[in-house]
């Protein structure tokens, strides 16, 4: 058969790792914030940052619940 005459195939789309994709936001914000303040002390980065994540882990199981 031509390759012309082939039915279409469709395409799956993928869908949103909202865990990684809001995780390395949470990355690249506080590496600006580091950058642009140099005096912002490590002790208040990190609370900030788990904070950071543990949201982002809440809307992935929220994501992945109302998916299904």
């Amino acid at each position: 058969m031509r390759p012309e005459m082939e039915r279409p195939r469709r395409r799956r789309a993928h869908r949103t790792d909202w865990m990684a994709l809001l995780s390395g936001m949470i990355f690249i914000a506080a590496g600006v914030v580091l950058i642009d303040r140099p005096s912002v002390e490590p002790l208040i980065m990190l609370p900030a940052v788990l904070a950071g994540l543990g949201l982002a882990g809440l809307v992935a199981i929220l994501a992945r619940l109302i998916r299904r």
